[in-house]
Parts: C-alpha cells; structure tokens; sequence
C-alpha cells in the first residue's frame, strides 16, 4: 500500500492540503482562500473559525483527489503563517476575537510604550528581535488590554493563546474534547515572549507585558521523537493520523530546502519575502536590524539558529496593482506588462504600506513611487513592482553578509513569484549570485512533510532528505556591476523618501 505525507500550509490568504510521496513528490494538492478583514486602517484580521473550515474543506479536498484512505497517511505535519494571534476558550472552541495577523501595527502604541526603558532592542538579546508590531507579545496584551474581562477568564483556565500552527493542532487533536495544546520552537521563536538560550516562556518578558503563563502552549521539537498526538477518526482526515511536524512557514521552506549547512540560504516570495540563512548551533545576534530566529529542533537534537529578514509587502504589491489600482486583472499578467518595456523608466516604488520591515523597522515608513514624468506608462509600474522586490531582497543579503561575515554564493528560491522569470533574472543580477529555482516550489509545506516524516521515520535522516532536492532553473547574473550600482544607488534614495509619513 502507498502511503504518504500530509502537509497543511495555513497561509496568510489561503490554507493548502498536500500530499507528498517518498520522493517528496506532490500526488494531491487542495487550496482554499479565506476572508482579509480591514476594520480600520492597519488593522488586519482573520476569522479562526473560517480558517479551521477551510483546513477541514483542503484535507478532505486533497484526500478525494488522490483517492486515498486514511490509512494510506503516514503522518501530517502543519506549517503557518507566523505571529498571527489567537485567543480562544478551550471548552467552548470559540475565539474571544478575530485572529491579528502579523501585518496588523495596532500594537504601536504598546511597543513604543515598552521602548521607552530600553528602546527598541529592550529585549533583543534574550529573544532576537525588535519591539515591533509585527510579533505576538504585543498583540497578546493589545487583546488583554481592549477585551472586558479577558483576564478574569484566564485566570479561571478560560482562555488559551496560539499563533495558528496551535490553533490548527488543537483543532486537529480534539479541540474541546482534549485537544493538544502545543507550539514548536520556531513558533515560539516569534511571540518575543521565548528565551532564544532556554527555548522556554521567559518570566521576566511576561510580567513586563503581564501576559498569564498559563494561557501558553508547551513549547516542542518541530520534528519530535514521538508523535505530539493523533488526529479524531471522526475529523477531517476519517482516521487515526499521527500529527508530528510543526514548523512556521519560512523555516519550514528552510527545511524544504534542504538548508542545513551552515551559510546555506533561501528566500521565500510570497504575500511578503523572506530570506533565512542557517547560523548552526550559534546565536547570531544582528547588528544590521535582522532578526535571529529558530531555524528547526530535530527530536532530542540541539535547535538550529538562523538570521531572517522579512519584507512585509512582496507579492501583495503585485495583488495591489491587480485589486486598488486594476491595471492587471491577473497577477500572472504583471511578467507580460512589465516586459512591454525594457527597463523601470526611471521610476522606484517601495511598498512600505505598513511601514518597512528588515533591516530598518520604520514603523513610520509609508509607501511610494519616485522618479515619475509624463513618459512613466503601466508597463513601467508593473516592472517597478517588480523590482521593489528585488531590491528589497538585497538590501537583507547585504546585511546577512555583515553581520553573519557569509559571502553568500547562491540564493535558492521558492514561493508563488519565482515563477516569474523577470524577476528571478533581475534578482541574480542585482544580487551578482545564482538564483537556483527547486524543481518544487512547494518547499514550505514540503518541510513540513519533512518534519513529519522524519518523525515516523518515512525518511530516515536530514541525508535522505537532501536527495530529493532537484534544481529546476538557474539564473546567472549579467549586469554590469556599474549599472548594478547605479540602481541600487537610486533604490536607496527612494527609501528614504518613504520615511516619517505617519
């Protein structure tokens, strides 16, 4: 009997069943788009109740178009949209609010308000990261602080907190009916609420943010020993599953892509990008405003360090084109617009719409289109979108490469735009390295097979992993180093101009 792996990819616009055979093939593919809710502006959110529907809708989904059995599943491992914040009561299942995604700067107050003692990196070198909206410590106490009697709750075991990998599991496992309650490291590594030395809820961070520790999950490998628990046979999946693979989304393209060297790197193009590099064993504190993370913890194996910078608006600016200003009705359309001209007509756009990300975390930033004159036409709008994203991207290797003293020599890519051939051209001639397209591009939820499967021992071992990563496409750079300069110049100019609107 052929047996498989199932990934849930719970992203930021979209949940996504696949399943994956032993040779980290795809046999079956099921994708469902959930509702953005704006209340106000920066304000984003998402229905957690809508979000489980659509899990068991995709499982299902993928299940009947493969015409498997529950059976035939080894085992299933999730993969997430990171930071995005729930609270829910685990006897009833319902959530006190809509989930805050993590693009959501609701929370500026707060972080200002903590900055004050400290600044901005009060509690960096415990936990990697920046005061910043964008982690969920601060949405946690936002929720504590708007929602009546949210506390007097918790304190009777009333409430429980997750980013939606826990939402998904405890879902999964039972939900009011004894549901696990859990998070991986990697997940964890985002609340800003973990010791990044300890991989456990530091108590100092807590009382600061007075956020009860009882409402947290138990933190875990990504890949455990032993399964974390097992699906209902009366949920989604018809049968008794093992569920041992939780990664978020960026380290578990990481995973995917078998980056598990030292130095090794991959950026991911989505609704954002996301670069991580792997930094071993060592914690690697940025001084260029990036962020140290988990990158993976493999059973009873020491945990995995990376850098990451994050981009907040990549693929959604191609979204916006399409949906706010209507001249693509497709975003599969913005290669061909974009290729009507033969460069940007001297126009750079930087999507800092919820303000920038890596490495400058300007909450105030805003975005921006610069350098335009009467000869500016759509085509060179869409290539300018285009080349935000790229530029973007380097503005993080660069840093990477000081603070990490790693001169990168390819960049692997995955993610819905790197089927997009101008750019991936432009990205390796910007950057001055290969860019290395995987034959597939599904690496986030393939990590998560990864993960689950190592558990279950489908594969056995991170070696056996590396031999079912193939390359599809390279590009290799053909810029001028003259003119590479030259744009980058011009880049840099345009994101200051971004700064101080709001």
């Amino acid at each position: 009997m052929r047996k498989f792996i199932a990934a849930i990819d719970q992203g930021t616009t979209s949940t996504r069943c696949i399943l994956f055979d032993q040779e980290g093939r795809i046999e079956a593919v099921d994708q469902k788009e959930h509702e953005q809710i704006y209340p106000q502006p920066g304000w984003v959110e998402h229905n957690p109740l809508e979000i489980w529907t659509r899990t068991q809708e995709v499982i299902q989904g993928a299940l009947q178009k493969a015409k498997v059995e529950a059976q035939q599943i080894a085992a299933v491992g999730v993969t997430n949209q990171r930071e995005t914040t729930i609270l829910w009561n685990p006897k009833t299942g319902e959530p006190y609010a809509n989930a805050i995604v993590w693009q959501d700067t609701r929370t500026k107050p707060i972080c200002d308000q903590l900055a004050q003692e400290g600044g901005q990196d009060r509690f960096r070198e415990k936990v990697g990261l920046p005061l910043a909206t964008y982690f969920s410590g601060p949405k946690i106490k936002w929720l504590f602080d708007h929602i009546p009697s949210l506390r007097a709750e918790a304190e009777k075991g009333n409430v429980l907190f997750g980013n939606i990998d826990t939402w998904i599991i405890w879902q999964l496992s039972g939900g009011a009916n004894g549901g696990v309650h859990i998070t991986d490291v990697t997940n964890a590594s985002r609340t800003m609420l973990m010791n990044l030395k300890t991989l456990d809820w530091d108590a100092e961070i807590l009382e600061t943010m007075d956020i009860p520790r009882q409402i947290l999950p138990r933190i875990v490998p990504s890949s455990p020993l032993e399964p974390y628990a097992y699906t209902l046979p009366n949920g989604p999946f018809g049968g008794s599953i093992p569920i041992c693979g939780d990664v978020g989304d960026q380290q578990a393209a990481l995973i995917g892509q078998t980056c598990y060297e030292v130095g090794e790197a991959k950026n991911t193009y989505g609704t954002g990008c996301f670069m991580l590099m792997n930094t071993g064993s060592q914690i690697v504190h940025s001084k260029k405003g990036l962020l140290t993370t988990l990158a993976y913890q493999i059973g009873n194996s020491q945990a995995t360090y990376a850098l990451e910078g994050s981009v907040a608006i990549t693929g959604a600016l191609v979204q916006w084109l399409r949906d706010n200003l209507g001249i693509i009705s497709s975003s599969q359309e913005v290669e061909a617009l974009a290729r009507t001209v033969e460069d940007n007509g001297g126009i750079y756009f930087v999507p800092a719409f919820s303000g920038l990300f890596a490495p400058y975390w300007r909450s105030d930033a805003r975005g921006v289109i610069v350098g335009l004159t009467r000869y500016v036409n759509r085509g060179h709008l869409a290539r300018a979108a285009l080349e935000a994203t790229a530029f973007q991207t380097k503005e993080i290797l660069e840093a990477m490469r000081q603070d990490s003293g790693v001169e990168l020599r390819s960049l692997k890519v995955d993610g819905g735009m790197v089927r997009n051939e101008l750019l991936m051209q432009f990205q390796a001639d910007i950057l001055n390295v290969p860019v290395i397209r995987p034959v597939i591009t599904e690496t986030t939820a393939l990590g998560a097979a990864f993960a689950a499967g190592l558990c279950v021992q489908y594969w056995s071992s991170v070696d056996d992993l590396r031999k079912h990563w193939q390359v599809d496409k390279v590009w290799q750079p053909t810029m001028s180093e003259e003119e590479r300069q030259r744009q980058y110049r011009f880049w840099l100019k345009a994101v200051e101009r971004s700064f101080d609107w709001a």
